[in-house]
């Protein structure tokens, strides 16, 4: 038995190396088994998708196979499939990173959270909920894993007000009521703590305000804040999740839906920043809202306790966190030229997007040449501003003042804050996915695949939509939401052709699934950041995430088949969506057919 574990703990040290070693002979059957190029392209496929989910090479470089093996294996030529790497898409992903940047590099991300923080006020439910709204608005631009990073600390800092050390509040807990024929005692700290100080009136010792607390009552009571804690950490990483959803920036998953369906079929073009935000805003807010009811229901209660002053203490306690926040708050100081100038590009950078072309209403596309402009040169135009753009106020008089120092020229953002600030390897996991997507699209493969999926046209359409969502939701708990959509959005794509439903029912429910990975700690980096704090069991986060993943399923669906439908006429199948227009063609072969009868 023993030597039997030290093998597996052999094999558990060079899992991955075994992984790249034995997937391609395993998969190699593939290739002689199927109709020569889909089957080469599955091969690939598959291969990559077993890398992605078990991460036996690096994300990024998994993405970058398709360079050397859809040549060599005769699926696609090089000179398709390398500009897939750098689409128009890439360029708004990478605008909206560079945007990011800038605001990180002159803390106004952090100016946000703290006054949102001061409007909501600190009491606990009041406060998850200013979290929330805070983490979930600032994913919306930047990323969800830096805003997580961010928000964490305050957090701590404002429960430490609240509730004194966390240390001292778990040996709390640990309290038991003495059994009988036991002199009752009370547990008293070495010293007191922040919370017990601010709660003396009158200058009244704090042994004598503990005198009147029973064991059992300081137990229940820790307890409680405990549970308020717990409710603090895991509201910030689920809300920078959902936030990622609202905006085509936001999160990878998004842009990958754009980058495909301009792929699969080029005259869509319903998606872009405006409309997608106009359909993904409200569910978030939908969202954020139920979910803000579960996380408070489930760590404190909703009730009076949560919402309203009740005990003179726990007001006490509440004006001091009220007063780090301020004090937080004050310490940044009066806005910068910096701040203030990011602020006015970033106001200028969402304005621009949203109203190039809405749908709704004429953007300002209209007048360049049709076409021409995309949400890609809008961002570029923005960025390239931060890098000129000076830091410090301008000054005539400088120029005439011999006495004034000769400072150096500082402009918003550095190429190397940028380059240091931008995940490239996030970038290069969007270009394997177009890649892929082309190879599987010239291949045959996807179309030899709906071929497949024809007996799930039985399935009605809002049922597809709530199996598809849960999942998608349920597989990315395992895997990167970037690998989990590039694999399954060609499936879905062409599944909708075959079942002649919008493609947009499918791949829509599909992509906002894929940012619902509440469950686990390794299911998105913050998660891991939340639960590496070491406040936070795994059964914290499967009891929270199993509703929060039901909550999500039901406001996708809720969401496709009220305003989405109405946004996009999903009721109807689009023509762009017919890869050969059958009526057009049918129309070709008569006129063609009549021209060659004779007279």
């Amino acid at each position: 038995m023993d030597d039997l574990r030290r093998r597996a703990r052999k094999l558990l040290c060079v899992r991955k190396q075994l992984i790249l070693l034995l997937t391609p002979l395993v998969l190699l059957p593939l290739v002689f088994c199927m109709p020569p190029k889909e089957g080469r392209c599955l091969y690939v496929v598959l291969l990559m998708a077993v890398f992605w989910c078990t991460e036996a090479l690096p994300l990024a470089v998994t993405a970058m196979l398709p360079v050397c093996l859809f040549p060599t294996l005769g699926v696609l030529p090089s000179n398709k499939v390398c500009p897939q790497y750098f689409l128009e898409t890439n360029f708004l992903f990478l605008s909206g990173l560079v945007m990011a940047s800038a605001i990180e590099e002159w803390g106004l991300h952090r100016r946000i959270a703290l006054k949102v923080l001061q409007i909501v006020g600190v009491k606990p439910a009041w406060l998850i909920l200013g979290m929330m709204i805070t983490s979930s608005f600032l994913s919306m631009w930047l990323s969800n894993t830096a805003t997580t990073a961010m928000m964490l600390p305050i957090a701590s800092a404002i429960l430490e007000s609240l509730f004194g050390d966390l240390a001292s509040l778990k040996e709390k807990c640990k309290v038991h009521s003495p059994a009988e024929g036991e002199v009752k005692m009370c547990v008293l700290p070495s010293e007191p703590c922040e919370k017990q100080i601010l709660t003396m009136e009158d200058g009244r010792d704090v042994l004598e305000k503990l005198d009147t607390r029973t064991p059992e009552e300081v137990r229940r009571e820790s307890e409680y804040q405990l549970k308020v804690w717990k409710g603090f950490l895991i509201c910030i990483p689920y809300a920078a999740s959902i936030g990622g959803t609202a905006t085509l920036t936001g999160t990878a998953p998004n842009l990958i839906l754009v980058g495909q369906l301009k792929s699969y079929f080029p005259e869509c073009d319903l998606i872009n920043f405006g409309s997608w935000f106009l359909f993904a805003f409200p569910l978030m807010v939908l969202f954020l809202f139920l979910g803000w009811i579960w996380i408070a229901f489930l760590y404190g209660g909703i009730n009076t306790r949560m919402c309203v002053n009740k005990q003179d203490e726990r007001a006490a306690a509440e004006a001091k966190a009220q007063a780090v926040i301020d004090e937080d708050y004050k310490k940044l100081g009066p806005l910068s030229f910096a701040e203030r100038a990011i602020a006015f590009f970033f106001v200028i950078f969402a304005l621009l997007l949203f109203t190039r072309d809405p749908k709704f209403v004429t953007g300002w596309s209209i007048f360049f040449t049709k076409g021409y402009v995309s949400d890609a040169v809008t961002g570029i135009i923005i960025t390239t501003i931060l890098f000129f753009f000076p830091s410090q106020k301008p000054s005539l008089r400088w120029w005439f003042d011999p006495k004034a120092p000769n400072t150096p020229y500082v402009p918003l953002l550095s190429w190397k804050k940028a380059q240091d600030s931008v995940p490239w390897n996030i970038i290069l996991l969007l270009g394997g996915g177009f890649a892929m997507a082309k190879g599987c699209e010239e291949s045959g493969l996807a179309a030899w695949i709906g071929g497949h999926l024809q007996p799930l046209a039985e399935v009605p359409p809002p049922v597809a939509v709530m199996l598809i969502t849960a999942f998608l939701a349920s597989f990315t708990e395992f895997a990167s939401n970037t690998a989990t959509i590039i694999i399954f959005l060609p499936v879905l794509a062409e599944l909708a052709i075959r079942v002649s439903v919008h493609p947009f029912y499918f791949m829509i429910p599909a992509t906002v699934g894929c940012s619902f990975a509440f469950m686990l700690p390794v299911s998105t980096p913050p998660n891991s950041i939340a639960f590496a704090s070491g406040h936070l069991e795994v059964t914290d986060m499967v009891k929270t995430g199993v509703v929060m993943n039901i909550l999500g399923v039901v406001c996708v669906s809720l969401a496709m088949n009220t305003w989405g439908q109405l946004m996009f006429d999903l009721n109807s199948y689009p023509d762009w969506a017919r890869p050969l227009n059958v009526s057009t063609v049918a129309h070709v072969l008569t006129t063609l057919s009549t021209s060659t009868l004779p007279p």
